[in-house]
């Protein structure tokens, strides 16, 4: 798509975990020819590089030892982005449950939100970008042109997530999945510093009676009639 503006376009998603947003942030960035930041994903490969070295998040010391030493990239295999950190490609290792259920934790704590935000924001692109995360339109992009806070039904949520991890023949316990989300949504809403929450002018779009292509057909008209008006 020729977009009529004369600058790069940032659209932010916000949401609950397992509400589809890098899926449909995926959809969105390769139908505009966009980069995509999963943000989520800088989040998941900070909390691997902890687990992996025994790093103690209640102890501020460490974690910042630990920051000083993490760095996230992305890129693009087989039309899929994918993550590395410190040049390993984590892709696989960051979507576990055991990450999971630290990562939420990991996101609470200011210094790591402070390292990966400052990230977020140097990467750019000529043509614009879409990012999803927890606090892309209220803090990272407070400015952004297109915000959209998804959020579904938390039982459908976790059905979604517990396929998803079948699906990678991961082992999983939709119980277990079920507490995991409760817990990081109760983490991510109530955390002092940036909590997840939908700012003013973004859209809501609860999706959970929709499927992946109605999802993208409502988001991408919201999308052409934001840009027009851009224009």
């Amino acid at each position: 798509m020729d977009l009529p503006i004369s600058k790069p376009v940032i659209i932010a998603l916000d949401g609950y975990s397992s509400c589809g947003k890098s899926t449909l942030a995926k959809q969105i960035a390769r139908h505009l020819h966009f980069l995509f930041v999963d943000s989520g994903a800088m989040y998941r490969a900070a909390t691997l590089y902890f687990i992996e070295n025994n790093i103690d998040v209640a102890k501020d010391n460490e974690v910042n030892n630990a920051l000083e030493n993490i760095h996230i990239t992305f890129k693009n295999i087989d039309g899929e982005n994918t993550t590395f950190l410190n040049g390993r490609n984590v892709e696989s290792e960051i979507r576990s449950l055991q990450v999971s259920g630290l990562v939420s934790e990991v996101s609470a704590i200011s210094s790591v939100r402070k390292k990966m935000v400052e990230l977020q924001r140097q990467m750019s692109s000529e043509n614009g970008i879409v990012m999803d995360g927890r606090d892309i339109g209220t803090v990272v992009f407070p400015n952004a042109d297109i915000k959209f806070f998804v959020t579904a039904d938390p039982i459908v949520r976790a059905q979604r997530r517990y396929n998803e991890l079948l699906s990678k023949n991961q082992k999983a316990d939709l119980h277990e999945v079920i507490s995991n989300l409760e817990h990081r949504d109760k983490i991510d809403t109530e955390r002092a510093d940036s909590p997840l929450r939908q700012a003013d002018d973004a859209i809501l779009l609860d999706n959970t009676h929709y499927d992946i292509d109605e999802q993208f057909s409502i988001v991408m008209d919201k999308i052409y009639k934001a840009i027009k008006g851009l224009s």
